[in-house]
């Protein structure tokens, strides 16, 4: 089958590669739009959580009562009550437009003492908006940002709406600083692997075919469903990455087939056959992965999920048709441009791949399997267990800079003044008729008498709905606000009646119920499909096991040393981050499903070619060594490659981002040195040829319908070798 299609793309390349010109040039146009189509809410949330559901119904007529901004102004040389301060900063609010406000609330409208801090240099102002959905509410926090400004004031926005305003902003702004450093160092890096110009832009021509039709199909899936500007960042950086490790495969393969002495069109059709069809089965194992995510219901999981299937699925497209007809079109010439750099004597010395280093490795770990594996698994869950202390966080101002707007304005609020205006719970309360406010008062002072619980009070009534805001002083994201919010929750509200609490502490509780309990279905989910895939991509039910258990001890490690960076703090100066205590709840989704397909990604890559010399010789362990031999220096770019493609989310400044990068850079340098170089020789090693088996059904089935790239024909090589 894949022999057939290499077949046929050499046939037809002119207009493979004329109709990829055109659709580059057509999804160019139409994806661009996906930049101004993808949400700026942040879609962090359960839909059916108590939380969202509280507001459902505080978005009606009631209002939540909170402010959505917050505007703080700092004047070190006057204070609230001198004129020169109260002056400007009124004449700063009375040009605010009123049009799309529900309230705007100062020290001058109130006259409460709250509002001013302790040493008078500073006030605050609480705006809040009309409209309910969060990309409005940044809409019109733009347009009327500018009204807000006083001279000689440092005037600074915090609050929920402004915090994801300058996320999205922050986001913008590190996925271009990413991409300018990394293409420049992957370009380089490609010349270094290849020494030729000629060989290194070809991965990159297929990174770049796969970026723009992956916005192309979000831009249309953007149609059905909102997705999160994040969803930009697995496009640009994780979908180029992929791309040009399927694509280093098969220009590598390709570049050997020729050197075996094959024709041009021969070298293409073995190279389709045996690297493509590796291609195909990884990119099913990555695709499969995110598809997982849409088992969560929070828009943003849900948006890394598509943004990722699409990625996956046009780099294996491009990696299969464009790259082949590229690979037609140059020939011979894909050597050419050379760069003239010295080669390491060791590497050039060694003709016979028994005499090499990996080849070598791997034999050293076979003679020694049984402690080989038992150390290495032993020292990987070590590195694990300082996982088992983390503290969930939900993303917050935190994950923003320390000179950040909203986490500077959080800080003043909670160091300077009373009283932080968002460090509220709001519960809302259903009555069966019209709203009792005595019974709600009632209420509002028994909520008031749990511990951790400072104001409770009825803010608001209307119709049926009663609105209680209660305040806080901890940290939102601490243990101990995760204790208050389940004591809220457990007072029992006014009879006949129910009572739903929202705000930043009982939203955390919300989610990381949701995830916590969603997150055993998805590793399920992720396991059950890869062993289909691994299946039928080898014929055997215990590799696809081995492999399970692989990319969990990767994941391990990963786990460990994320809990002690950003939680401990440890390597905050050199990673520039300021620790909060806890890790987002969002990460350990995301590296599950990033982390292991990259880790399947390369589980193949090796075993494809460890299957085909054992088909040949039937030798497990011969097979190991080889098969590591001829995949070490590939499997080593490759991962090289990537984590300096992920290695740009740790140049970001917002903190989730960041947290990404470093657990996928962890994650990919210990599977593909330890695990892949040590771990899985010494396992295959163990299981023989028991590594190969199947119950008799299955292997009967896989021998008449599996896809096996030693049943592809061998072209005969027809002409003299080329020297790559």
């Amino acid at each position: 089958m894949f022999s057939a299609l290499g077949a046929f793309v050499v046939a037809r390349r002119r207009w493979v590669l004329i109709g990829t010109l055109i659709f580059l040039v057509f999804a160019g146009i139409f994806g661009a739009g996906a930049f101004s189509g993808f949400s700026g809410s942040a879609g962090f949330d359960d839909p059916g959580s108590q939380s969202s559901r509280a507001d459902a119904l505080l978005a009606g007529p009631l209002g939540t009562g909170g402010a959505d901004v917050v505007v703080l102004y700092e004047n070190p040389n006057a204070t609230v009550d001198d004129p020169q301060f109260a002056g400007p900063v009124q004449q700063a609010l009375a040009g605010v437009p009123r049009a799309g406000l529900a309230r705007l609330d100062s020290y001058w409208t109130t006259h409460d003492p709250a509002y001013v801090s302790a040493d008078k240099h500073s006030t605050y102002v609480e705006v809040q908006f009309r409209t309910t959905d969060d990309p409005s509410r940044i809409t019109a926090l733009r347009q009327i940002k500018s009204s807000f400004a006083a001279p000689g004031f440092q005037v600074r926005f915090g609050g929920y709406t402004a915090m994801i305003d300058q996320i999205n902003a922050q986001t913008s702004r590190d996925i271009g600083l990413a991409e300018g450093v990394s293409l420049p160092i992957l370009f380089l890096l490609l010349i270094l692997m290849f020494r030729s110009l000629v060989a290194a832009s070809l991965p990159l021509a297929v990174g770049i075919t796969a970026a723009v039709g992956s916005l192309a199909v979000l831009r249309g899936v953007m149609y059905f469903v909102d997705l999160y500007t994040f969803a930009i960042n697995v496009v640009t950086i994780l979908g180029l990455g992929l791309a040009i490790d399927y694509a280093l495969l098969m220009v590598n393969r390709f570049r050997e087939e020729l050197a075996a002495g094959r024709t041009v069109e021969a070298a293409v059709r073995r190279t389709v056959s045996t690297a493509g069809r590796t291609v195909v089965f990884s990119g099913l194992a990555v695709a499969i992965s995110f598809i997982g995510l849409a088992l969560f219901p929070s828009r943003f999981l849900q948006s890394m999920g598509y943004a990722g299937v699409a990625t996956v699925l046009f780099a294996v497209i491009s990696s299969l048709t464009v790259l082949p007809a590229l690979l037609r079109v140059v020939g011979t010439r894909v050597n050419s441009l050379r760069i003239p750099l010295p080669r390491r004597r060791s590497a050039a010395q060694v003709t016979d791949e028994r005499q090499g280093r990996w080849y070598r490795t791997a034999q050293a770990i076979m003679r020694r399997p049984l402690v080989s594996t038992v150390g290495i698994v032993v020292v990987l869950l070590l590195l694990g267990t300082p996982f088992l202390g983390v503290n969930w966080a939900r993303p917050g101002d935190w994950v923003l800079p320390v000179n950040s707007d909203a986490r500077a304005v959080t800080q003043v609020l909670g160091s300077q003044f009373t009283a932080d205006p968002a460090k509220t719970v709001t519960g809302v309360v259903e009555f069966p008729g019209a709203a009792d406010t005595a019974q709600a008062a009632d209420f509002a002072q028994r909520l008031g008498a749990v511990p951790g619980v400072t104001s409770a009070k009825v803010t608001g009534s209307n119709g049926n709905l009663a609105r209680v805001t209660l305040g806080y002083t901890m940290d939102p994201m601490s243990p101990p606000a995760e204790t208050m919010v389940r004591d809220i929750r457990a007072v029992s509200p006014p009879a006949g009646s129910q009572a739903l609490f929202t705000g930043m502490p009982a939203s955390r509780v919300d989610i990381q119920q949701m995830i916590v309990s969603r997150l055993p279905w998805l590793a399920l989910f992720v396991a059950l499909v890869s062993f289909v895939v691994m299946f039928l991509a080898f014929g055997s039910v215990v590799l696809p096991l081995k492999s399970l258990l692989m990319n969990l001890l990767s994941l391990s490690a990963s786990f460990g040393a994320i809990k002690l960076i950003f939680q401990d703090g440890w390597l905050s100066g050199p990673l520039n981050f300021v620790p909060v205590g806890a890790v987002d709840i969002n990460f350990p989704v995301l590296i599950v499903a990033v982390a292991f397909a990259l880790s399947m990604d390369y589980e193949v890559f090796l075993l494809s070619r460890v299957r085909e010399q054992y088909a040949r010789t039937g030798d497990t362990t011969e097979s190991m060594a080889l098969g590591l031999q001829r995949t070490a220096k590939i499997i080593t770019s490759a991962a090289l490659l990537l984590v300096v493609v992920t290695g740009g989310f740790v140049l970001s400044q917002v903190t989730l981002m960041k947290m990404i990068g470093v657990g996928l850079v962890i994650a990919i340098v210990v599977d593909a040195t330890i695990v892949r170089g040590l771990l899985v020789p010494a396992t295959m090693r163990l299981l023989g040829k028991w590594a190969w088996w199947a119950p008799a059904p299955m292997a009967r089935w896989w021998r008449r319908h599996g896809i096996r790239e030693d049943d592809e024909p061998d072209p005969v090589a027809t002409r003299e070798p080329v020297a790559v």
